[in-house]
């Protein structure tokens, strides 16, 4: 049987949106019981930024679970803050059920192995808890919502698993028997390393994380085959990664691919206008400056060479045959005494105080 990926292009009340597309992908009743608490790992990098899941949908999603006894919407700590100060986006729907869970806090941590280490998750992840698994939709090779498991992972110096991120994250996804429902926020689709999102009011749900991630790539112009954390998912037979045997009800497809175009050549015509030609060197300029603004460089933190390389590709910026450019980059800044630079056995590493 295929696969089913809802499309929703949203109305003014979200909420009802997605109320009426969850019959097409056979429903939620066994997830929503009076029986099971509901987890919504949250995507949420930054409580600075705007890149993260809105909180109409938020709100939209705990609708959808009007019989759970307790609704815990979750993030865990990072460079950029404690995920207690990050899940302060979504204040304004928190009530005595639906509370914020910081899952570094988690008193009750589970051990499991992955990636062939002993490793803490919060317990809350585990069945028989629900869990909802929601971020925005964004043009990046290592997409949104299976990347969004690496929230799981309690070691407060994660960024160092980069290099073996699609194994780590499957084995995630495996510790906690899967993810029950995903939901990807393309109310604004983020294209690119820099520049503004552009408003798409479209949302992909589905009970296969998969393949709403296949979907979300395929709208986002990438190519699934080439997203090595989704391939190591297809690999293991943990969804369906194959485009022709998903079948996403609801909204044209067709039509979603025309807009999501749309909006990728709007957002490129934006910033050149606010910058002028749309340079490989001008999307650096702007990527170092977020890495630098966000953090990424903050200690304890210092990034090496490839550190940076991952960053700029996560961030759907090309990074083949840069190198040396990226190298000059790092050394005018550290001149510029932006970075401070170390010679390490390794290499150059940089930081900011």
């Amino acid at each position: 049987m295929a696969s089913k990926v809802a499309a929703v292009e949203l109305d003014e009340d979200a909420a009802r949106s997605l109320n009426q597309v969850l019959p097409l992908i056979g429903g939620i009743k066994d997830l929503n019981t009076t029986e099971r608490s509901v987890v919504v790992k949250v995507g949420v990098f930054s409580h600075k930024a705007e890149n993260h899941p809105s909180v109409n949908v938020v709100d939209s999603i705990i609708n959808l679970f009007d019989k759970a006894p307790k609704i815990f919407i979750a993030e865990s700590d990072n460079y950029q803050g404690t995920g207690t100060e990050r899940l302060q986006i979504w204040k304004q729907v928190f009530t005595e059920r639906v509370v914020p869970f910081n899952l570094s806090n988690d008193p009750d941590i589970i051990k499991a192995t992955i990636a062939g280490k002993e490793m803490s998750l919060p317990h809350v992840l585990f069945k028989p808890n629900v869990l909802v698994d929601t971020h925005i939709l964004r043009s990046f090779e290592s997409g949104s919502i299976l990347k969004n498991l690496f929230g799981c992972i309690l070691d407060p110096k994660r960024a160092k698993y980069h290099k073996i991120l699609p194994r780590l994250l499957a084995d995630v996804y495996e510790a906690i028997g899967g993810i029950d429902l995903a939901v990807l926020d393309g109310t604004r689709f983020w294209h690119g390393a820099g520049g503004s999102p552009i408003r798409t009011n479209t949302v992909l749900v589905g009970r296969d994380a998969v393949a709403v991630e296949t979907v979300g790539a395929a709208l986002a112009g990438l190519n699934p085959e080439k997203m090595p954390i989704l391939q190591e998912f297809v690999r293991r037979d943990l969804g369906e990664g194959c485009l022709e045997n998903i079948k996403v009800v609801g909204a044209s497809f067709e039509n979603l691919k025309k807009k999501f175009k749309a909006a990728a050549i709007a957002q490129k015509h934006q910033s050149a206008k606010r910058k002028g030609p749309t340079t490989w060197g001008g999307h650096a300029h702007l990527a170092f400056k977020n890495l630098i603004n966000e953090g990424f460089f903050k200690q304890p933190n210092k990034r090496t060479m490839r550190d940076v390389v991952k960053a700029l590709e996560a961030r759907g910026l090309s990074t083949k045959g840069k190198e040396t450019r990226i190298a000059d980059i790092l050394a005018r800044r550290a001149k510029k005494r932006i970075l401070k630079k170390h010679k390490t056995p390794n290499g150059q590493v940089y930081w900011t105080n």
